[in-house]
C-alpha cells in the first residue's frame, strides 16, 4: 500500500567534502551524528524522458530506512509529494497509474543509477525535537540507457523535520553560504546525472509568441499539460482536481471554436468531441456535488422547527457520498484506451498544429477580432434573455449566455498575452458574468432537484413541507439574479468598448 509524504529540503554543493558546523545555527541545541547509510537507486523512465521533462522521479532504491519505489511529484520549489510503496522487483500497479497520463503505453526502462554514502546528522532543538535531517552524500551516477559515461559528486542535503516551519531552513542555509556553500544548480540528484552524462545535444530554439498561431498554441499548450498534470491529482482525489481537470479540457475545446480561423476545425473539432466526453465523466460525480453543498447549506439556514422529515438524509442518498477516493468509474475513465488515445491526439495536434492562414499573422487584429465575435454572441443572447418574461424560456436562454460567457472568457485569457489590459479587463468582466449567470443556473438546478426529492418523499408518506420552502427560497434567489442582470450588463458593455 502506498503512503504519501510532502517533502521539503534544499540541496547545496561545495568543493569541501565535509559539512560545515551547525551548532551555530538559530535554535539548534544539538547536531547529532546517525552514522553512514549506504542508498542504491536506479531510477526509470520513458526513452524520451517524458518524466524527468516534467520535474517527476521516479525510482527503486535499497539500503537506509525507506527501501522501496520512490513517485515524486513537484509541488513548488524545494517542495515536493513523495509517494511510496514497498520494495518489488517490479513498478507497484499503484505508482504506475499515477504515471499513466504522461507515460500512455510506453514502457519505462532503467535510465540512471545512482549509488551514495548518505552520512546523516539530525539538528535538535532543547527539547530534543528533530528540526531537520541534513546530509552528505558522496554520490556515484552511473547512465544505463540514452547517455554516456558516468558522473561523481558530493551534495549536501537539509530536509526538514515533518511538520517543521520552512523558516528554519533559511536559517540553515544563511551558516552554510557563510561557510562557501552554494545552493546547487540542479534539481535533483537525477537531473544532475542526466545533464553530466547526456550525449551533447543542440539547444532548442525557444522564443516569446510572435503570431496568432503561437498565442493559441501557447494557450492549448497549457491546458493539455494542466490535464495531464492533474491526472494523478484525480486519482488520489485531491481537492479540487476533478473541477480543474474539467475547466481544462473546457478550456482548450472552447479555444477550439473560438479561433477556428487559426486552427483548422475539421481537425480541431473530432478532438473537441472527445474532450466533451471527458468533460462530461468528470462532471458525473461533480455536479451533482455541488448541488448537494448547496441544497445542504440553504438547509442548515432553515430553523429545526421548520424542517419536517428527513430531508437531510435523503439529500446525502441523493448526492451518493463515497467513504472517500476517486469513484472507481473515474478511474476506469482514466484507464480508458479511449482517454489514452485522446492525450496522444493533443500530443499530436501541438507538435504538428493544423494551422491556417491567419496564424501566420499579426496577433493583436486575428484576437481581438475572434474574442470581439464571442462577445457579441453574449451580447445577443443576454439582450434576448432580458427581453422575456420569468420562466423557461429566459432561464435556458441565461444558460445559454453563461456558456457563452465562459467561451469569450477563455477567448480572452488566450488574447492575454498579446492584447494586454484590454483582454484582462474582458477576462475579468466575463467572470464576473458567468458568476452571477451561474448563481442562476444553480438555483434552476436546485428546483429541479427539490421537485424531485419531493416527489419521493411524497411517495414514501413524508411531508414534502420542507422541500417547498426550499423552493420558494430558491425561486427568490434567482429572481435576485434576474433583477440584478440589467444593470450588471449595461456595466459591462461601457467596460468593453477599449477592446
Amino acid at each position: 500500500m502506498a503512503d504519501t509524504k510532502r517533502e521539503i529540503e534544499r540541496k547545496y554543493e561545495s568543493e569541501e567534502s565535509g559539512l560545515p558546523d551547525l551548532t551555530g545555527v538559530a535554535g539548534v541545541e544539538a547536531v547529532v551524528d546517525k552514522g553512514v547509510a549506504h542508498l542504491d537507486a536506479t531510477y526509470y523512465d520513458t526513452a524520451d524522458e517524458r518524466l524527468i521533462a516534467s520535474s517527476i522521479t521516479l525510482r527503486r532504491r535499497t539500503g537506509g530506512s525507506d527501501a522501496g519505489w520512490h513517485l515524486k511529484f513537484p509541488v513548488s520549489e524545494g517542495v515536493r509529494d513523495e509517494i511510496r510503496a514497498p520494495l518489488a522487483d517490479t513498478l507497484p500497479d499503484e505508482l504506475a497509474a499515477l504515471v499513466r497520463s504522461r507515460i500512455r503505453n510506453v514502457e519505462v526502462l532503467p535510465v540512471v543509477q545512482l549509488r551514495s554514502d548518505r552520512d546523516v546528522r539530525h539538528l535538535l532543538d532543547a527539547e530534543g525535537r528533530l528540526l531537520a535531517e541534513v546530509s552528505v552524500d558522496a554520490v556515484q551516477a552511473k547512465r544505463l540507457s540514452g547517455g554516456v559515461g558516468d558522473a561523481q559528486w558530493t551534495e549536501i542535503e537539509v530536509e526538514l523535520a515533518d511538520g517543521g516551519d520552512p523558516a528554519f531552513l533559511d536559517k540553515v542555509e544563511k551558516r552554510l553560504r557563510n561557510a562557501g556553500v552554494r545552493p546547487s544548480a540542479s534539481s535533483s540528484k537525477l537531473a544532475r546525472a542526466l545533464e553530466e552524462t547526456a550525449p551533447k545535444k543542440k539547444s532548442p530554439v525557444t522564443g516569446d509568441p510572435v503570431t496568432a498561431g503561437d498565442h493559441v498554441l501557447a494557450y492549448v499548450r497549457t491546458q493539455r499539460d494542466a490535464i495531464v498534470g492533474l491526472d494523478p491529482a484525480v486519482r488520489q482525489d485531491a481537492e479540487d482536481s476533478v473541477h480543474s481537470m474539467r475547466v481544462a479540457t473546457r478550456r482548450m475545446r472552447s479555444t477550439f471554436k473560438s479561433y477556428g480561423k487559426v486552427l483548422d476545425r475539421s481537425v480541431t473539432d473530432p478532438i473537441g468531441d472527445e474532450l466533451k466526453w471527458l468533460a462530461g465523466e468528470l462532471g458525473v460525480d461533480r455536479d451533482r456535488e455541488v448541488l448537494n453543498e448547496r441544497l445542504t447549506a440553504v438547509l442548515d439556514e432553515v430553523p429545526p422547527a421548520l424542517v419536517s422529515g428527513p430531508v437531510a438524509e435523503r439529500l446525502s442518498t441523493w448526492a451518493g457520498d463515497r467513504p472517500g477516493g476517486a469513484s472507481a468509474r473515474l478511474i476506469g475513465v482514466l484507464d480508458s484506451h479511449r482517454y489514452l488515445t485522446l492525450l496522444d491526439a493533443l500530443d499530436a495536434l501541438i507538435a504538428d498544429p493544423p494551422l491556417l492562414k491567419a496564424a501566420g499573422k499579426k496577433p493583436e487584429p486575428v484576437l481581438a477580432k475572434a474574442v470581439k465575435k464571442d462577445f457579441g454572441k453574449v451580447t445577443g443572447l443576454v439582450e434576448q434573455a432580458l427581453d422575456l418574461e420569468p420562466g423557461t424560456d429566459r432561464d435556458v436562454a441565461i444558460h445559454e449566455a453563461r456558456k457563452k460567457t465562459k467561451r469569450t472568457r477563455y477567448a480572452a485569457e488566450a488574447a492575454g498575452p498579446a492584447l494586454g489590459k484590454p483582454a484582462k479587463t474582458m477576462v475579468k468582466s466575463m467572470k464576473s458574468l458567468q458568476n452571477l449567470l451561474g448563481e442562476h443556473q444553480d438555483s434552476v438546478m436546485s428546483r429541479q432537484t427539490l421537485r424531485e426529492l419531493s416527489a419521493v418523499a411524497h411517495a414514501a408518506g413524508e411531508s414534502a413541507f420542507t422541500y417547498g420552502l426550499l423552493y420558494g427560497r430558491e425561486e427568490q434567489r434567482a429572481a435576485a439574479v434576474e433583477a440584478e442582470l440589467p444593470g450588471f450588463w449595461d456595466g459591462i458593455k461601457d467596460g468593453a468598448s477599449a477592446l
